[in-house]
């Protein structure tokens, strides 16, 4: 029997990274899971992965429709759902995000867009099948260090730590007006982690250097997405049924630590 025995959790950016990592986590502490990915290759790998605990759909998380129909897959294959964890989103630096001066405002509504409406319109799928089953349920939401703990000469996406800041403000107030539900709502904040989309960064000696004094747990590293697999699972089983609009770093230190930017 494992710590999510029973539970049904939809994940939204469930096939790379992160959410493919907890997906597996998930699977293996006894839950059954839907899990969302952007692209067909993707979730053919995962569903290849995962086994049968799993069911796998390839669709846009923003989109209105794509959470509920994750939500109402899981509810038609597993009976019911009892958690969410959300990780889709994304830069935008492509579209045009860096810092305020030179930020376009493509780059501004596609950043907004990938993190945080994507992460609204799940949420809010989440907590009307909650209250229509009346029934308890979690949700843990995607947001980073970004959000609080900003970098400038490496990661200066002014409206990408703009939309992770929301995600907490948001996650808090859900926590705050839906616990009279029972519906628990909480946030996850990464560092640098070694996923798709961190390629940029995984590929700078100046950043890998930078990261060797700004995470310096386990000889100064970028995070593995398994690093936050065990965090996930307590905030979607019952030994988090007392809590409730929490932030939950996982850093490697970067928080508490400087960080040496080397020289040109």
């Amino acid at each position: 029997m494992g710590w999510l025995s029973q539970k049904r959790i939809v994940i939204i950016g469930g096939t790379t990274g992160i959410g493919l990592s907890a997906a597996h986590a998930f699977v293996r502490e006894g839950a059954h899971i839907v899990a969302v990915g952007h692209t067909a290759e993707s979730a053919t790998s995962a569903r290849s992965a995962l086994g049968a605990a799993a069911l796998v759909m390839v669709s846009d998380a923003t989109q209105e429709a794509t959470a509920q129909d994750a939500i109402a897959c899981c509810e038609e294959q597993w009976g019911g759902v009892d958690g969410l964890y959300h990780v889709a989103g994304g830069s935008g630096r492509a579209f045009g995000d860096g810092p305020l001066h030179t930020l376009s405002l493509e780059g501004w509504n596609k950043t907004l867009e990938l993190n945080l409406t994507s992460l609204m319109l799940s949420n809010r799928a989440a907590v009307n099948a909650f209250r229509r089953n009346k029934s308890a349920g979690s949700i843990l939401n995607m947001t980073s260090v970004l959000s609080y703990s900003p970098s400038p000469p490496f990661f200066a996406t002014h409206a990408y730590a703009a939309a992770k800041a929301a995600v907490h403000g948001f996650s808090r107030s859900l926590a705050a007006y839906y616990a009279h539900d029972n519906i628990r709502v909480n946030a996850l904040a990464p560092a640098l982690v070694d996923t798709p989309m961190a390629q940029r960064a995984a590929n700078e000696p100046r950043i890998q250097a930078f990261i060797q004094t700004k995470q310096p747990l386990e000889g100064g590293r970028m995070g593995k997405p398994g690093d936050l697999d065990g965090i996930a699972v307590y905030f979607l089983s019952d030994y988090s049924r007392f809590t409730t609009g929490q932030l939950f770093s996982v850093d490697g230190g970067w928080d508490v630590s400087e960080g040496q930017v080397p020289p040109p």
